[in-house]
């Protein structure tokens, strides 16, 4: 999946089909490693095939399939940091909260190395993103707005997908917050910017807001009882 300079190559993991995203600038040695999940693999055999090291590791979200293959991907790069929204953070730690526990396959990840907050800025790996927490699907979700790219894109998680959002009917889940949060933070973006979801394919702000069922246009805002 090249950009304008930089390049990103999702990995999809069974059983959820969860996507991960190993992305990098071919001018330089270090890559980020997006929401690594089951198939730790692929990703490692991606960053040898291109010779890179990890900078960091970024988890849009602390939910099992997001998170799965952190402690893989830590083993292998030790000084890459773990980077996760700071009201997500115990998730990592917490196999009830991540959701793996009631899958049966109980399981956590590194604590994680970097909080960020709503509207901080990260730079890393030559990238440089803007953080966005939307919570709803989980407590503390974040996105990173890719900044300064010819060709803009946010890793958006389990937020907003083609056509859909991001489950919100588990205790504890707020559809409201979810809802405005993509309206508010997602839907002021530039029409062609690129989501890179967690989950199906790629998608473009313009193309959510214009038709999304859930939150497009076209639909009324959040009432409760609506979902």
């Amino acid at each position: 999946m090249p950009g304008s300079d930089y390049e990103i190559e999702p990995v999809e993991s069974a059983p959820f089909g969860q996507i991960a995203y190993v992305a990098w600038w071919p001018d330089r040695d270090d890559a980020l490693v997006v929401d690594p999940g089951f198939d730790t693999d692929t990703i490692l055999e991606i960053l040898a095939r291109h010779g890179r090291r990890v900078a960091a590791i970024l988890n849009t979200h602390g939910h099992a399939d997001h998170i799965a293959g952190n402690a893989t991907i830590k083993h292998a790069f030790p000084d890459a940091p773990i980077v996760i929204g700071r009201n997500e953070a115990y998730l990592l730690t917490d196999a009830e909260a991540n959701l793996s526990a009631p899958f049966g396959l109980p399981f956590t990840s590194p604590p994680a190395d970097r909080l960020v907050s709503d509207g901080e800025r990260l730079e890393v790996a030559g990238f440089s993103f803007e953080v966005r927490e939307i919570p709803g699907h989980s407590p503390g979700s974040v996105v990173f707005v890719a900044l300064g790219v010819e060709a803009p894109f946010v890793f958006g998680g389990d937020v907003l997908f083609s056509g859909s959002v991001g489950r919100a009917d588990k205790p504890g889940d707020d559809p409201h917050a979810l809802f405005e949060g993509i309206r508010a933070k997602l839907f002021n973006l530039p029409d062609a910017t690129l989501v890179l979801p967690g989950h199906g394919p790629a998608t473009t702000v313009g193309q959510e807001r214009r038709t999304n069922p859930f939150v497009g246009e076209r639909v009324e805002p959040y009432r409760p009882g609506m979902w």
